[in-house]
């Protein structure tokens, strides 16, 4: 298995006010640490923006880069999505990464209200789709779409509606997709062939549930310990991978417990929340 790590996982989020970020030395010690040799590149411009000096900050932790998350908004049409689509693009491209991870944003902040879309607007958010997976070929990724939280992919009926609708592969989110109320293994085994990339997540079924319900904000949600290392919760990744494997998936597993961290949050915690997720992969991947 390739496996890489995430800032996210050490609560480094795009969303203001999300909580306490740590910074790049930090996360990316206890990346290496680990045993990781690869990463994800967090929110835009969280690590550096200049491609040389990115690669040297994690030539430096012994750290290879994998991609990069980028929620925009798709479905306005705007030139600004595809040309900053295009900069981030460009970006992981010159540091050696291969997968551009794309969500399509409400152009809300944070991932607590989605409104809904007109079927003109979702016309224009596949088209826009196409247009950054063009952008982002032209500098040599891959880019996949991840359904997410929050987002106008969100709920088991929209990933079914852009697989049809669009070509691009998903990142298989094992979290998000829970919470959205579809069973991550269930849609490995029904489109195998459009798996392009994996985020590996834990949650708890039982919070998952009041955030689909519209009880409990998302932001409050991670802040509650929705996700959890791998093996605690309700997801399950064992099967989830082994099918994968025996369906000739050959990508990066990231590894990613969204996690909000507070004033008086222990520093500890993502390190060793980390460190029981990988513990648990080790069981049946060794």
């Amino acid at each position: 298995m390739k496996i890489a790590g995430a800032p996210i996982s050490w609560g480094v989020c795009e969303v203001p006010g999300w909580g306490r970020v740590l910074d790049p030395g930090t996360v990316l010690n206890d990346m290496a640490a680990l045993g990781l040799r690869a990463t994800e590149l967090g929110p835009p411009d969280y690590l550096p923006s200049d491609p040389d000096a990115l690669k040297a900050l994690l030539d430096e932790h012994g750290l290879a880069l994998v991609g990069g998350f980028l929620a925009v908004p798709l479905h306005t049409g705007d030139k600004s999505t595809v040309d900053e689509a295009d900069r981030v693009a460009a970006l992981l491209a010159a540091a050696g990464a291969e997968v551009l991870v794309l969500a399509a944003a409400t152009g809300l902040d944070g991932y607590d209200e989605r409104p809904a879309l007109t079927d003109d607007e979702w016309r224009t958010l596949i088209d826009t789709a196409a247009l950054v997976r063009d952008r982002a070929a032209g500098h040599g990724l891959r880019t996949v779409l991840h359904p997410h939280v929050g987002t106008h992919v969100e709920r088991t009926a929209e990933v079914e509606r852009f697989l049809a609708d669009s070509d691009l592969p998903l990142c298989l989110d094992t979290g998000h997709l829970l919470i959205g109320g579809t069973d991550p293994v269930d849609l490995a085994r029904r489109f195998p062939e459009r798996i392009g990339h994996v985020h590996l997540k834990d949650v708890r079924a039982d919070v998952a549930a009041t955030v689909r319900a519209g009880d409990l904000g998302y932001t409050a949600a991670v802040q509650q310990r929705m996700y959890v290392p791998l093996g605690d919760g309700d997801v399950d990744v064992a099967a989830l991978v082994a099918f994968l494997r025996d369906a000739g998936y050959t990508g990066w597993y990231v590894l990613e417990q969204d996690t909000a961290l507070g004033d008086d949050s222990p520093l500890d915690t993502p390190v060793r929340d980390t460190a029981r997720s990988l513990a648990h992969l080790t069981q049946f991947t060794a």
